[in-house]
């Protein structure tokens, strides 16, 4: 029951055991869940391949526990930040000043000790902080609760990206799926489930403890291989699977790319979104190469997209207009204008633009809202248009995957 205590008493004064309408469950394994679900097409989705066995590694996203501190709009913000907390000041000055306290498993004191000599400006890089919203983050493991090092390695100022995905679902529908190229943080996706990231590449371990571990698990599939160069982090099987069937072996990047549009299928989200809020998704490879390669193609638009690579968005659709300081205050949103202030607007966001959802957030929406009471600088106003432009080319996308998605089952290479 939910709602106000009076009016759950008032509902149980009216209701007994012998009057309530009770509803028959068949609790089935694995998860033998106590409330209705439609598992009607478990046989068929379970013959599709989960990604956490086609990806070899991944882990949670960056968990800082103080992302007022070590992330920034801006580097410079980082670099003020910890120029203060490296400073001459107390200890009570700057607990006072960056708004820090001493937890059970960081004390400040002795951080500071610590770090006494580092050059935190080197440790600051790039960090995928929500969708479309890259910020900056010193990314120093004194400074972090839970850096993530054994797989962020792989992305932090390397040629690489990533998918990230939740694996059990709070939120009401499954979008729950975006690409980073790096350093990403935990919430990326929803404020509610973590992010699990798993990179497409693999390079060689920084922590000689850890490398001979994966040298070994890289020679289950690459046994000649030079150590030196990165790896595909993807399973032989699958591999060993799809050149099996299209009599050629797919590039890794083919691969990540194909999946990644599968996971954009409104049709896919839909049929399977009972699946989709508890576990890893499955993914249904076709066994026809041309179909592949089409999917394939739709899934690198959408990754270029989404890392603002592309050169779909010349030109942008949406423009910034009005008179102002550029600061954020209220938003307000009128067909096709989106008001930051009481003069100024991004003219051309369409309804299904300031609507669209990745994950947890209405994209359009939480980036401007996340800059309530700054000013936007043009590099920042220019960013946001590439952003709209993105969605509804998303969205166009999506239409064209949907109308082969259903060609994709029809026969697919069943998961071993």
């Amino acid at each position: 029951m939910y709602g106000l205590r009076e009016k759950k008493y008032e509902y149980l004064n009216k209701i007994n055991i012998t009057s309530t309408k009770w509803e028959r469950l068949k609790p089935s394994e694995p998860y033998c869940f106590f409330v209705p679900k439609d598992f009607a097409l478990q046989a068929e989705y379970e013959k599709f391949w989960k990604v956490n066995d086609i990806f070899h590694k991944s882990s949670f996203g960056v968990t800082t526990s103080r992302d007022h501190f070590v992330v920034g709009f801006t580097k410079e913000e980082v670099i003020h930040r910890t120029s203060i907390f490296t400073g001459n000041l107390t200890d009570e000055l700057v607990k006072r000043a960056l708004n820090l306290e001493d937890t059970e498993t960081w004390e400040l004191s002795s951080t500071r000790q610590m770090i006494k000599g580092q050059q935190l400006e080197e440790n600051i890089h790039p960090y995928a902080y929500r969708p479309f919203d890259n910020r900056w983050i010193c990314y120093n493991p004194l400074l972090i609760e839970r850096d993530r090092k054994d797989v962020m390695q792989h992305i932090q100022s390397k040629e690489n990206f990533g998918l990230n995905l939740t694996r059990r679902l709070r939120d009401q529908n499954w979008d729950h799926v975006y690409v980073t190229d790096s350093i990403t943080d935990k919430t990326l996706l929803s404020s509610r489930d973590n992010c699990y990231f798993f990179p497409l590449y693999l390079y060689p371990e920084t922590n000689n403890s850890e490398k001979k571990s994966s040298v070994r698990n890289l020679m289950l599939f690459e046994p000649q291989a030079d150590y030196g160069a990165r790896k595909a982090n993807l399973s032989p099987i699958i591999i060993e699977q799809l050149t099996k069937s299209f009599k050629k072996t797919p590039s890794p990047e083919q691969i990540f790319f194909y999946i990644y549009a599968i996971l954009y299928s409104n049709i896919y989200r839909t049929k399977y979104s009972e699946f989709l809020k508890i576990d890893f998704p499955r993914i249904p490879f076709t066994n026809d190469y041309k179909l592949f390669l089409k999917m394939a193609d739709y899934g690198k638009r959408l990754v270029d997209l989404h890392l603002l690579k592309s050169p779909e968005i010349n030109p942008p659709i949406a423009k910034f207009q009005g008179k102002g300081d550029n600061k954020v205050e209220k938003l307000r949103y009128e067909p096709t204008r989106l008001f930051i202030n009481e003069n100024q607007y991004f003219e051309g966001i369409e309804p299904q633009v300031f609507e669209y959802q990745i994950g947890g957030y209405q994209v359009c929406e939480k980036w401007l809202k996340d800059r309530k009471d700054r000013k936007l600088a043009l590099d920042e106003i220019k960013h946001y248009c590439n952003i709209a432009t993105a969605v509804k080319k998303t969205i166009e996308i999506q239409k064209l995957i949907d109308v082969i998605y259903p060609k994709i089952e029809e026969e697919t290479i069943r998961s071993v």
